[in-house]
């Protein structure tokens, strides 16, 4: 199913989507998850299988009640500074960056279709710490 040139979620229709898969994962499933970044888990196949599971219920769902979805990627972290952090080179971020979005290709195509649109969102989470802004504009910077 592909959605390129229109964005269902435009047509004014209800799409649900996950629900916080880092706090999920380490207050539910107990994970240390280094700079609060879910991405490394698509190192290994366990890892790869356990965020296959955390979108199946919110996916479900959606099924159910006939509502569009949106499969938010597990990339808020998997950014050049987050990422370097992490030990990541910029071909090894590329690399994951592009696997989280085939594994929501993979889940999308295994939840069927059943006419309910499902669209990919690539996440980009803040450079920085978003609690706590690196730089605050100045008056004259907003002009």
């Amino acid at each position: 199913m592909s959605h390129r040139g229109r964005l269902p979620q435009l047509d004014g229709g209800i799409f649900l989507t996950d629900g916080g898969l880092e706090t999920v994962l380490v207050f539910e499933e107990g994970l240390d998850l280094p700079a609060f970044a879910s991405f490394p888990l698509l190192a290994d196949d366990a890892g790869t299988e356990m965020l296959r599971r955390y979108y199946e219920p919110y996916g479900a769902l959606a099924r159910e009640r006939g509502l569009g979805f949106v499969l938010e990627s597990p990339t808020w972290r998997a950014s050049r500074r987050w990422a370097g952090e992490l030990g990541y080179d910029d071909a090894q971020l590329d690399a994951v960056n592009r696997k989280a979005i085939a594994l929501l290709e993979e889940v999308r195509a295994s939840w069927g279709p059943d006419g309910s649109p499902v669209v990919i969102s690539g996440c980009i989470g803040p450079q920085d710490d978003g609690y706590k802004p690196s730089m605050k504009l100045s008056p004259d910077a907003a002009q």
